[in-house]
């Protein structure tokens, strides 16, 4: 009765074991054969401290500095955008 639960328990391990390694494998080549994402735009660096009001940039939601901040006239209204490419982004629009 012992030999068996030993048994049991040994291939139970084994199972485990096992299941680690396969694992570990599958990230391994998951990260080596996993496509390159597409590069981040930079954004433009924001002094937080730099004062003036914060507006909502139009594209990505993002506020910033109405001092510190790319802004474009559209419309006779001032729009606000954290970075050159939400600001080409919104010319696309």
């Amino acid at each position: 009765m012992f030999k068996l639960a030993f048994r049991f328990l040994a291939l139970l391990a084994a199972f485990a074991v096992l299941r680690y390694v396969i694992s570990m494998v599958w990230k391994l080549f998951g990260e080596v054969f996993r496509s390159p994402k597409a590069p981040v735009p930079a954004r433009q660096n924001v002094d937080i401290q730099s004062g003036g009001d914060l507006k909502k940039d139009p594209v990505c939601g993002t506020f910033v500095s109405t001092t510190s901040s790319l802004n474009k006239t559209v419309n006779g209204e001032v729009v606000y955008f954290c970075s050159i490419a939400c600001r080409d982004k919104f010319k696309m629009a």
